[in-house]
């Protein structure tokens, strides 16, 4: 839970641009926010990053980015609790 916590802390550092990640396209964007969406719209736990990771293909690295970026583009908001639930799509 440590790392989720810190990983959410860079990301807050990061959110300053609002470009998609370097190397991921927009079908990887798609796969996201399904595979977000599958997970009930929210990223909380380790459990729901690696349930992320199998469904997208994408390296946690590259999940923290797309994260980040969903967050700086509006496409996400923090949660008081911890973690992140999509606001867009089937998730609005």
């Amino acid at each position: 839970m440590s790392r989720i916590c810190l990983a959410l802390g860079l990301i807050g550092l990061t959110a300053a641009c609002a470009l998609p990640p370097d190397g991921v396209s927009e079908a990887d964007l798609a796969r996201y926010d399904s595979a977000v969406t599958s997970l009930g719209c929210t990223l909380v736990t380790e459990p729901d990053y690696l349930a992320a990771g199998i469904q997208t293909g994408l390296t946690r690295e590259q999940l923290l980015e797309v994260t980040a970026y969903k967050l700086s583009s509006g496409g996400a908001e923090r949660l008081p609790e911890g973690g992140i639930k999509l606001t867009t799509g089937a998730c609005a």
